[in-house]
């Protein structure tokens, strides 16, 4: 009879479970694919440039854990690329990252911490065919206002940029960088 209440028990708690999982539903889960192109003009100052773009990619946001605070998972994949007007020669980005929460903490005073991993690989590819790779992973924390709603992401208001909590890893051949000061060298 023992056994015949324990089954009973495994298999109501296994029901619900199983129900629980195939009931639950992410907050928000959308594809997306953003493309376009714009002249600009003294970009950095004193360039006339087409800038183009195409991304595209997935967007999730799931609740989890205990407290069911929402995580997000995002995949991103594109090209962006400033071609000079004056003299046809284009600088392009290529990337493919993800960005997902790791954890989510609720402060207890209105705000959520939130600890994010970013990995993937971006490259930046000139008019000569020079390459400045950065793939990897790094760690960053954000600091949200939940504004009361702590399992709903919907009212977040972004409060601060915490930092880096865990370096960039792999080539970092972007590091020390300079966006324009690269576009007037490459393409100037």
């Amino acid at each position: 009879m023992l056994h015949t209440r324990r089954s009973a028990a495994i298999a109501l708690a296994t029901t619900l479970l199983v129900t629980t999982q195939v009931q639950a539903k992410p907050l928000e889960h959308v594809q997306f694919h953003n493309a376009g192109s714009d002249v600009i003009e003294d970009f950095c100052g004193d360039l006339e440039v087409r800038f183009t773009f195409d991304d595209r990619g997935t967007f999730l946001f799931n609740q989890q854990g205990r407290d069911r605070l929402a995580h997000s998972h995002v995949n991103l994949h594109g090209t962006a690329s400033w071609t000079n007007l004056a003299n046809g020669r284009t600088l392009t980005h290529v990337y493919h990252v993800t960005e997902k929460e790791l954890k989510v903490t609720d402060n207890g005073d209105g705000t959520l911490t939130l600890l994010v991993q970013a990995s993937g690989s971006t490259k930046f590819i000139g008019p000569d065919g020079q390459v400045l790779n950065d793939p990897g992973q790094f760690r960053f924390e954000l600091l949200f206002d939940h504004n009361g709603t702590p399992a709903d992401p919907s009212d977040d208001e972004f409060v601060a940029d915490l930092g880096v909590v865990k370096p960039s890893t792999g080539r970092n051949d972007l590091e020390g960088h300079d966006l324009c000061t690269d576009v007037h060298e490459l393409i100037g």
